[in-house]
């Protein structure tokens, strides 16, 4: 493999490929009839995927392939870590909110941190599909993608599981919680 984007040495590249093939192979539920050597093929085309791969694993993610979107000829990868990422808990929502507070502000907000990895928030549905995966965040909660009319009055939403339920609920986006982080999505 050729060196990557961003500074990833070609070392990183290969070892970031092994952990994602391990994982790949132990959770196979979630991605029946993929081939891991297609998806591995895709990572290496697009050194900026895996640079955001990376990302997702450095901040507590590990990122695994959930779907595959023919039409689109893309693999999907969400965060799979059984709590909302260590790495991007304790953000608020997004800049307008962060901006907004007075005092206590957190480090970063969910969506700048999403920007900086190039991933996206989960949205509800997202966040469903992988709740059909496994049990996640039976002790966290993750912010998820908000409606623009539910922003605009100062709320956010946030998913978790509690009770083998699945819930949604709204915070203000200002808010922020040791358990709270949120969990990002990368097609490749």
């Amino acid at each position: 493999m050729n060196s990557t984007a961003k500074g990833l040495s070609p070392e990183q590249g290969e070892e970031l490929l092994s952990t994602l093939k391990a994982r790949f192979e132990k959770h196979i539920n979630r991605h029946k009839d993929i081939d891991w050597a297609m998806v591995q093929a895709r990572i290496e085309a697009d050194a900026g995927k895996l640079w955001s791969l990376h990302e997702m694993e450095r901040t507590g993610g590990e990122p695994d392939v959930v779907a595959e979107d023919v039409k689109m000829g893309d693999y999907i990868f969400y965060d799979c870590s059984a709590e909302s990422p260590k790495g991007r808990r304790s953000v608020c929502y997004d800049r307008q909110a962060l901006d907004a507070r007075k005092e206590h502000k957190p480090a970063n907000s969910a969506m700048d941190m999403a920007a900086e990895m190039r991933i996206e928030l989960l949205s509800e549905q997202q966040y469903r599909h992988l709740q059909s995966l496994g049990q996640f965040d039976l002790k966290t909660s993750s912010w998820v993608q908000t409606p623009a009319d539910i922003r605009a009055l100062g709320g956010a939403l946030f998913c978790d599981r509690r009770y083998n339920t699945v819930f949604l609920y709204h915070n203000g986006a200002d808010s922020y919680y040791a358990a709270r982080g949120f969990r990002g999505s990368l097609r490749v």
